[in-house]
């Protein structure tokens, strides 16, 4: 009866987007009224329905789209904030691409969208992509594409799977707009790092090797975690340039063996699980590569490129739904 109602809701005018407000007041509650779970079930059924891939449009966002769709753009930005109209701007320019997922009943709001850097070789520091001062590239030297920032613009869609094909999609609209594009990563956030740390920094580990735990417990001992929060270190003026080599390595090293041996447990960090469950490559660690406030607060100012081998994704997403996580070998000689 329940679902029945819900379709009804969905066939009314604007009905879609009322049912995609009513999750998101259910979801900022559902905390305080558990008893809620089997509603969000049904909603979150329904609308996997609804929004399955067939029914979204991909459309690029450029400079001269609407300022409403635009503003919205700016407002919905949540990894890297667009500081105004300047810096949206820049980063819609010929070597920056912006990317959205629509749906026919909700035209006008974008649904989760992608920002895109056309660089010559894979990036290991975000502030280069996003500083609105930064000359322009020219299209030649356009090798590999960045995926640098994905947003959720409808919090009632949680859990509603659209950036999984928002990649796909557009690393192919890439390939058949720009044939000189060989190379498709992320520079990704790792936003429970540091909290993994404050929490005990503890590993499955039943799937770590002996000499894994060995540099595990060596790092541990280096960096005297459990003395101090991560919050109370910078305070005391912690930064990446102030950082001993022997810290900034164990630092690294406890990165590698955290999204290696920790993405598949419940609150393994989110990114790791969305690009690795993509069929995704554990690529490599960058050191001061976000080097924002909140950079340094979530992951010690580290960042991830995730490597998309298109035609290695399915049986990478396999192999991660069984519990493995496909890295390269610089990150796993980092582990051990």
């Amino acid at each position: 009866m329940r679902k029945a109602l819900l379709r009804r809701i969905n066939r009314a005018p604007k009905g879609t987007q009322a049912i995609i407000e009513m999750r998101k007041t259910l979801l900022s509650q559902l905390g305080s009224h558990p008893h809620w779970t089997a509603i969000d079930a049904d909603m979150h059924h329904l609308l996997s329905s609804w929004f399955n891939p067939g029914f979204l449009e991909l459309h690029e966002i450029t400079w001269n789209s609407p300022a409403q769709l635009l503003e919205k753009i700016i407002q919905h930005e949540s990894v890297h904030a667009i500081d105004g109209w300047d810096d949206l701007r820049r980063r819609l320019q010929p070597d920056r691409r912006c990317y959205a997922f629509f749906h026919r009943q909700l035209p006008d709001e974008p649904l989760i969208f992608v920002e895109v850097a056309l660089v010559p070789s894979i990036s290991t520091d975000v502030g280069v992509l996003i500083n609105k001062k930064t000359d322009v590239g020219a299209p030649k030297t356009f090798k590999t594409a960045i995926f640098y920032s994905i947003s959720n613009c409808q919090p009632g869609l949680k859990g509603v799977s659209l950036g999984n094909f928002l990649i796909k999609r557009v690393a192919q609209k890439l390939i058949d707009d720009i044939p000189t594009l060989k190379t498709f990563s992320t520079l990704s956030p790792i936003p429970g790092f540091t909290q993994w740390m404050d929490q005990g920094a503890q590993l499955t580990t039943f799937d770590a090797t002996p000499a894994q735990l060995k540099r595990f417990d060596a790092a541990i001992s280096t960096l005297r975690l459990g003395e101090r929060k991560w919050s109370e270190r910078l305070k005391d003026g912690w930064h990446p340039s102030n950082c001993p080599a022997e810290h900034q390595e164990a630092l690294k090293r406890l990165c590698a063996l955290y999204l290696m041996h920790y993405t598949h447990e419940r609150r393994g960090d989110s990114v790791a699980k969305f690009h690795l469950a993509n069929g995704a490559t554990l690529y490599q660690i960058n050191w001061a590569a976000d080097l924002s406030k909140k950079g340094l607060q979530q992951s010690a100012g580290l960042m991830v490129n995730y490597l998309y081998e298109l035609d290695k994704v399915e049986t990478q997403h396999e192999a991660f739904s069984k519990g493995q996580v496909i890295t390269a070998r610089g990150v796993s000689s980092l582990a051990g």
